[in-house]
């Protein structure tokens, strides 16, 4: 059974094999929360991710008969990652199964660490069946995600470290997919500190721990897509579920806005590269969904993979919803000059020009008029609408392309 001696143990195993990561204080996010904050940086783990803890210590866990026959596990991110690494300090086989649809980078990072990746099925669900099914044939170890005893005790190492770090912490704010983070960091904080607050945060576009502590049962719900997919776990596990009923004090939610927002953030302000499921905890700070004020707190960034190719999408998304980027479209007169005087108007009210493309045939084209579409960067969306409001006193019949 875990417990918080088996977290400490855990911890001991881990020393020279995975970071201490740094709990790094902010006073932009301290400021714009009115709180004390101090980063947990778990996106600077080895592998970008607390997933090698838990993979780490379930593995040095098993006996040499066990090791011998290697592992398996189904996953198209950061967990395949974590296994691999662990399997390759051991010197033991794995097979890591992803889905078809597995982003190439994640692919190829888990290869490196040495593992033999089998792309099975186009969903994970499909994976996971065959991962399954491969135990069962070859006598590996299955490692599970999240629910699992040990898995559970190596995730909560991050625990153990904040209160080491910060002894009179007043609040942890983790991210939740399957709970494996939260239920080891959840125990490894209260049973040394009950008065600490644990609290949980998930995407919106998937609630299932939230849902499922609302009915007080596992419960199963619909995902849609999310930029936190690390956490878009539809049924949270079984032991997990448990401890975090017993230990976390409340969970809440993010929607796609917030996310994007805080990932620009952290990225801009902090250089901090934070993927959409580790930004959810400071998110659930920054909008006030958690209720602390004049606290020391502590929101862990869960993970740092983020797949090179989405970096400008995130980033584009993210000005956007703060106001920092525009697209807009309207129709001018082809005569000499009309370019200009938008321009000027633009130029006046402080906006950049990023791009301008003008349409000269079109369904919504007349002879002798051109439509033009400009990519604006703007401070804020205050400043857009006053660009917008000043456009159209000017005659502009404007359309925000989103």
């Amino acid at each position: 059974m875990i417990s918080l001696q088996s977290i400490i143990a855990a911890h001991e195993k881990m020393k020279g094999i995975v970071h201490t990561t740094p709990l790094d204080y902010s006073s932009t996010f301290s400021e714009l929360s009115h709180n004390e904050v101090y980063l947990k940086l778990e996106n600077l783990q080895k592998t970008g991710s607390f997933k090698v803890r838990g993979s780490y210590n379930k593995m040095t866990s098993l006996s040499k008969e066990e090791l011998q026959k290697g592992v398996v596990a189904a996953s198209a991110g950061n967990h395949a990652q974590g296994v691999a690494y662990s399997s390759n300090m051991l010197g033991i086989p794995c097979t890591i199964v992803m889905p078809k649809g597995a982003p190439l980078s994640k692919i190829l990072a888990t290869k490196r660490y040495g593992a033999n990746v089998e792309l099975q099925g186009n969903v994970f669900d499909e994976a996971l069946a065959y991962a399954l099914d491969l135990k069962e044939r070859t006598g590996a170890t299955f490692v599970h995600p999240f629910d699992d005893e040990l898995v559970i005790a190596g995730q909560g190492t991050v625990g153990l470290e904040i209160l080491q770090q910060l002894d009179d912490v007043d609040a942890v704010i983790c991210p939740i997919g399957g709970g494996g983070l939260i239920a080891g960091v959840a125990m490894a904080i209260k049973e040394q500190k009950p008065s600490v607050k644990i609290y949980g945060v998930q995407a919106l576009a998937c609630p299932s721990m939230k849902q499922s502590l609302s009915e007080k049962q596992r419960v199963t719900v619909e995902s849609t897509p999310t930029m936190a997919d690390g956490i878009a776990v539809k049924k949270p596990g079984d032991l997990t579920f448990q401890l975090v009923q017993r230990y976390v004090d409340d969970i809440f939610c993010v929607d796609e806005m917030e996310i994007a927002r805080t990932m620009l953030m952290l990225l801009e302000r902090n250089k901090l590269l934070v993927e959409g499921s580790g930004a959810t905890s400071l998110a659930a700070l920054l909008y006030e969904k958690v209720p602390v004020q004049g606290k020391k707190i502590v929101p862990v960034l869960s993970g740092g993979n983020v797949d090179v190719n989405f970096i400008s999408r995130i980033i584009e998304h993210g000005m956007v919803e703060a106001g920092r980027f525009v697209h807009i479209s309207t129709t001018i007169k082809d005569k000499p000059g009309q370019l200009q005087q938008v321009l000027q108007i633009v130029t006046d009210f402080e906006a950049n020009v990023l791009h301008i493309h003008l349409e000269r045939i079109g369904t919504k084209v007349f002879p002798g008029y051109a439509q033009l579409h400009l990519s604006l960067e703007t401070k804020d969306n205050e400043h857009i609408e006053q660009v917008l409001i000043g456009m159209k006193k000017k005659g502009y019949s404007i359309e925000v392309i989103e």
